[in-house]
C-alpha cells in the first residue's frame, strides 16, 4: 500500500515537472524578432487557414469564370468578349447602331451607314475585329465585358467553321489563291456560305483581314459580296461571305466550255454593268472612297442569274475626299494594272477604271489579258484588241462562241467604252458612274462627221493616237450608214 502510494505521488511529480517543461519551452523567447514559440504557432497555424481559404474561393471564381466565357462564346450571334484596352470604342458603337441611316441610290438597294468613315478612319474597327490579341487577353483572367453587336457582322468559331465545311475538306474548296483558300460551307439552318481562309504569311491574313472588313464590313450593294462573318482565333483570321452559285467570271470566260458559251452577249453585258455600278459605288458613294486595286475577272463573282458582285478587297485602299491619289506599293494583277500606277505608284480610282476597261475586253473576246500561247501580236490583249479597232476590224474581237453576234452598233459603242477606259492619260478616262451611264445608255453621243475628219487629217501614220480618238475615228463609218 506503501509503494502504490509512493509511485502515485513520483507519476504526478513527473506529470507536474513534464508540464512546467513544456510551458517553458512554449513562452521561451524564438529567434524570429523575439516573438515567443506560442505566439509564433499561432500566427502560422492562422496563415495556413486563410491560404487555404483563399485557395478554394480562387478555384470556385475561376470555375465561375470559365463557365461565363464558355457561354459567351458558344452563344448564337455573339461578339467575343475584349479587354479594357478598346473598350473605349464601345460607346462609339452604341452611338453607331443607334443613329444608322439607310440611303437608296439610284435603287441598287443600297444600305449606307452615317458613321461608317468615322469608325474606318480612328481604327477602332480593326482594334475589335484583330481578334487574336483581345480574345485571348480576356481569357487570361483579364476584366472583360460582353461586346454589343455592332453591325459588323456575326462572330464565327472555328468549330463552327470546321463543322461548316466538313474540316476544311478538300471536297468543299471552290477557289484557291495567293491570298488563301476559300471553302463553300453549311450551316446548321441549311443557309451555305463562302468561307475564305487567310494565308498567314508573315503577318499578311491580319493586314488582309483588317482591310476587307474595313472596306466592305459595313457597306450592303447588291453588286458588292456581301461579307456576313469573320472569325479571328489564335492565328487563324477567315472572312464568311454570302455564297455565289456559278462561281467567278473567270472559270466561264476562260475554262473549256465547249463551242458555245453560256454567256451571251446579253448576260455579258449584264456583268459588265452590273460590276461598274459597284465599283462607280465604292468610289462615288462612299467617304472615303475605296480603290479595289485588284479588278479582274476571277474577283467577279456571279449568282445563279449571273447578277455579279465585287469581292476580294484584299489590296483595296481607302483614298479621303481631300487626297487626289495615294502612294502606295504596286500590286495587282500583270495584265490588268494601269500603267501610270504600274510606273508611279500613285493610286486612285483612275486605275480602276482601266483595269475594268481590260475586263470589258475580257467580257467581249473571252480572251485573257495576257496570253503567251497566242502569236506575239496577241499575247496583250489591249494591245491586240486596240490594233484591230484602229485598223477597223472590230467585229474581229468578239469571242466565237457567242452564239448570237452583237448587233454592229451596239458593239462599237461598247469597244469606244473600253478605249476610253484604257486612255494612257489617265485624266482622259471616264469615272466609274459615267461609264455605268455609257452602258445603260441606247444611243451613245458621236463627234460629228466633220470633226472625226479634221482628227483623221491631225493623226500622221507615224504618230500615235490616243485609244479614245482611234475609237472615234474606226466608228465613224458606221454611226454614218446607220444614219
Amino acid at each position: 500500500m506503501k509503494n502504490s502510494t509512493e509511485a502515485k505521488h513520483l507519476i504526478g511529480n513527473g506529470i507536474r515537472r513534464s508540464e512546467d517543461t513544456l510551458a517553458h519551452k512554449l513562452s521561451a523567447k524564438t529567434s524570429v524578432f523575439s516573438i515567443r514559440l506560442y505566439v509564433l504557432i499561432g500566427v502560422c497555424v492562422g496563415l495556413l487557414v486563410l491560404a487555404i481559404l483563399l485557395l478554394i474561393f480562387l478555384c470556385c471564381f475561376r470555375r465561375k469564370s470559365i463557365k461565363r466565357r464558355m457561354r459567351i462564346k458558344h452563344c448564337s450571334g455573339s461578339t467575343p468578349m475584349i479587354s479594357k484596352e478598346i473598350l473605349e470604342i464601345l460607346d462609339e458603337g452604341i452611338r453607331l447602331k443607334e443613329s444608322n441611316e439607310f440611303i437608296d441610290c439610284e435603287k441598287n438597294e443600297v444600305i449606307v451607314q452615317q458613321h461608317h468613315n468615322k469608325v474606318m478612319k480612328n481604327g477602332s474597327l480593326g482594334s475589335l475585329l484583330s481578334g487574336g490579341s483581345s480574345h485571348e487577353s480576356s481569357s487570361s483572367g483579364g476584366s472583360s465585358v460582353e461586346v454589343p453587336d455592332l453591325g459588323w457582322g456575326r462572330w464565327y468559331t472555328l468549330r463552327e467553321l470546321e463543322t461548316a465545311t466538313d474540316g476544311f475538306s478538300d471536297e468543299n474548296v471552290i477557289g484557291e489563291g495567293g491570298y488563301g483558300i476559300v471553302y463553300r460551307g453549311v450551316l446548321p439552318d441549311s443557309s451555305v456560305i463562302a468561307v475564305k481562309n487567310l494565308l498567314n504569311k508573315k503577318g499578311q491574313a491580319e493586314k488582309e483581314f483588317q482591310i476587307e472588313v474595313e472596306a466592305i464590313g459595313k457597306v450592303k450593294h447588291k453588286n458588292l459580296v456581301g461579307l456576313i462573318g469573320y472569325c479571328a482565333e489564335g492565328t487563324q483570321r477567315m472572312l464568311i461571305f454570302e455564297y455565289m452559285d456559278n462561281g467567278n467570271l473567270e472559270q466561264w470566260l476562260h475554262s473549256d466550255e465547249g463551242p458555245v458559251s453560256p454567256l451571251t452577249w446579253d448576260i455579258r453585258m449584264q456583268i459588265a454593268v452590273g460590276t461598274a455600278k459597284g465599283l462607280a459605288y465604292l468610289h462615288e458613294g462612299l467617304e472615303p472612297k475605296v480603290v479595289h486595286r485588284d479588278v479582274k475577272s476571277s474577283n467577279i463573282l456571279l449568282d445563279k442569274k449571273w447578277n455579279p458582285k465585287v469581292s476580294d478587297f484584299g489590296l483595296a485602299k481607302l483614298l479621303g475626299s481631300d487626297a487626289s491619289y495615294v502612294t502606295t506599293r504596286v500590286m495587282g494583277t500583270f495584265g490588268c494594272v494601269a500603267p501610270d500606277y504600274a510606273s508611279t505608284g500613285m493610286l486612285n480610282e483612275a486605275s480602276d477604271v482601266y483595269s475594268f476597261g481590260v475586263l470589258l475586253m475580257e467580257l467581249i473576246s473571252g480572251r485573257t489579258p495576257v496570253d503567251y500561247a497566242r502569236p506575239a501580236g496577241e499575247v496583250n490583249l489591249v494591245e491586240w484588241f486596240r490594233g484591230l479597232v484602229a485598223s477597223r476590224r472590230g467585229e474581229e474581237v468578239v469571242d466565237p462562241r457567242i452564239e448570237i453576234q452583237p448587233a454592229p452598233r451596239a458593239l462599237k459603242r461598247l469597244q469606244l467604252i473600253c478605249l476610253r477606259c484604257i486612255d494612257l492619260d489617265a485624266s482622259k478616262r471616264p469615272k466609274m458612274g459615267q461609264a455605268v451611264h455609257m452602258l445603260e445608255a441606247e444611243e451613245f453621243p458621236y463627234r460629228s462627221e466633220s470633226r472625226l475628219a479634221a482628227q483623221r487629217d491631225a493623226i500622221s501614220p507615224t504618230n500615235s493616237a490616243s485609244p479614245t480618238a482611234i475609237a472615234r475615228i474606226a466608228l465613224a463609218p458606221v454611226e454614218t450608214a446607220e444614219r
